[in-house]
C-alpha cells in the first residue's frame, strides 16, 4: 500500500500573536532545536511515506529555509520526496487558498500524478508521535470510505475549540460538531484525514467548484450518510500549539517536566528530524547554575537557568537570571537581568539590569528586539 502525505501548513493563528508575525504557525519552534512541522514529518516518513506535499501559505520563507530539499527527512529523493505546495496565479484564476479542501483542490496534479492509492493528510502545528501503520489497518478491517483520528479530550482542553465526535458501537461516525458551545462528546477530531486517494478528488470535484472550501465542514460532514466514515481513536499526547500563545507555552513546559512525555515523543516510534545547523556543544562556566531546564547546543550559560528551555546558540550571562521561560535561537540575557514567565523570540536582547516578567500569562518579546 503506498500513501501520499498531505501537511496544510499554510494557515494563520492570530491566537499566536507576535510568536507568527514572521513565520506560519507550522514554523513555530518547540522544544530547543525543532520546529512544530517536524513532528508530522517525522511521523509520515518513520510511517514508511516518502511522498510529502506542504501545503504553504501565509509567511511560508522561515518554513521552506526550515524544510529545504527535504534530506533531514530522507526526502531529498528521485522517486517521491518533498513538494512545496504554495498557492499560484494560473489561467483559470487561483490564487490564495480559500480553506483546506480549495488548498488540495488547486494541487489535485499531485494527486492524479502518483501511483499513490490513498492519501494522509495532517496539520503542521499539531505536536503528537505516532505511528500511522495502525491507522492503516484499522481503516481496511473496517472497510472505510474515510478515517478521522479522534482522541478523548480531557478537561485540559477547551471542546468549544474542537469538533466533537459522536460515534456508533462499531466506531462509524454518525455526528460531527464543529466547535460548538454545548459539544455532545470529548472526543475531538484531530485534524488527521486518512481517504482513498480516487474517492477524494470525487468529492472535491463536486465540492469546490460550487464554491465551498472546508475539507471538514463542505466534504466530509455532508457526506457522513453516503459514506462509511469512522473514527480511529488516538490514546498518545496530543496539542495543537496553534489555539494560542498560552497552548504553545504550556506544551514546552509539559516536555520539560515529564520523563514520560519526553520518551514519549521523542524515542517511541522512531526519532524526531528537524534541520541540522552547525553550533558547538553547549558550554557552562563556573558561575552557571541550572536546573530542570533544556539547554541546546551554542548555548554559553553563565548565569541561572531554572524550569526553562534554552533553544540553539543563546547566552545567559554571569549574573542573569532566567526562570519559567522559553529563549528562542540566538538571543542574549546580559548581566543583572530577569527573564521570567517569558517567550522571547530569536535574536532578542535583554539588556543588563532589565526585567522581563510576565504574570498571569507569560509575555512574548517578538524578534529582534532589544529591552
Amino acid at each position: 500500500m503506498k500513501a501520499l502525505g498531505l501537511i496544510l501548513a499554510g494557515g494563520k493563528s492570530d491566537a499566536l500573536g507576535k510568536l507568527v508575525y514572521k513565520r506560519a504557525s507550522a514554523a513555530l519552534p518547540v522544544f530547543g532545536k525543532y520546529r512544530a512541522i517536524d513532528f508530522i514529518l517525522s511521523n509520515m516518513v518513520n510511517s514508511g511515506i516518502y511522498k510529502v506535499g506542504v501545503l504553504t501559505q501565509y509567511n511560508p520563507r522561515s518554513l521552506m529555509d526550515h524544510l529545504g530539499s527535504g534530506k533531514e527527512w530522507d526526502l531529498d529523493r528521485k522517486n517521491g520526496g518533498l513538494y512545496i505546495l504554495q498557492p499560484y496565479l494560473g489561467m483559470t484564476g487561483e490564487y490564495w487558498y480559500r480553506g483546506t479542501a480549495d488548498a488540495i483542490f488547486q494541487n489535485t496534479t499531485i494527486l492524479r500524478r502518483g501511483d499513490e492509492d490513498y492519501v494522509l493528510i495532517g496539520s503542521g502545528d499539531h505536536i503528537y508521535k505516532m505511528l500511522y501503520n495502525d491507522l492503516f489497518s484499522f481503516h481496511f478491517a473496517k472497510g472505510a470510505d474515510v478515517t478521522l483520528v479522534v482522541k478523548e479530550l480531557d478537561e485540559t482542553y477547551d471542546m468549544t475549540q474542537y469538533g466533537a465526535v459522536v460515534t456508533n458501537e462499531d466506531g462509524r461516525i454518525v455526528e460531527i460538531h464543529e466547535k460548538v458551545d454545548n459539544p455532545p462528546t470529548r472526543k475531538a477530531f484531530l485534524g488527521i484525514y486518512f481517504i482513498n486517494k480516487f474517492l477524494l478528488l470525487d468529492l472535491l470535484y463536486d465540492t469546490v467548484p460550487s464554491g465551498k472550501y472546508d475539507l471538514l465542514l463542505d466534504v466530509i460532514i455532508p457526506n457522513l450518510s453516503k459514506l462509511r466514515v469512522y473514527a480511529y481513536e488516538f490514546n498518545g499526547y496530543w496539542r495543537n500549539v496553534k489555539k494560542g500563545i498560552d497552548e504553545y507555552y504550556k506544551t514546552n513546559m509539559e516536555v520539560l517536566n515529564s520523563k514520560q512525555l519526553r520518551e514519549e515523543l521523542f524515542i517511541k516510534y522512531g526519532r524526531v528530524y528537524t534541520k541540522l545547523k552547525d553550533y558547538p556543544p553547549a558550554k557552562f562556566t563556573g558561575t552557571a547554575k541550572v536546573s530542570n531546564s533544556m539547554i541546546s547546543d551554542g548555548c554559553i550559560v553563565s548565569g541561572v537557568v531554572k524550569n526553562s528551555i534554552l533553544f540553539r546558540g543563546v547566552v545567559v550571562k554571569a549574573g542573569a537570571r532566567v526562570e519559567n521561560s522559553i529563549i528562542m535561537q540566538d538571543s542574549v540575557i546580559e548581566g543583572g537581568a530577569l527573564v521570567k514567565n517569558a517567550i522571547v523570540d530569536k535574536n532578542c536582547m535583554i539588556r543588563a539590569e532589565q526585567m522581563l516578567v510576565g504574570d498571569f500569562e507569560p509575555v512574548v518579546l517578538e524578534k529582534w528586539m532589544v529591552i
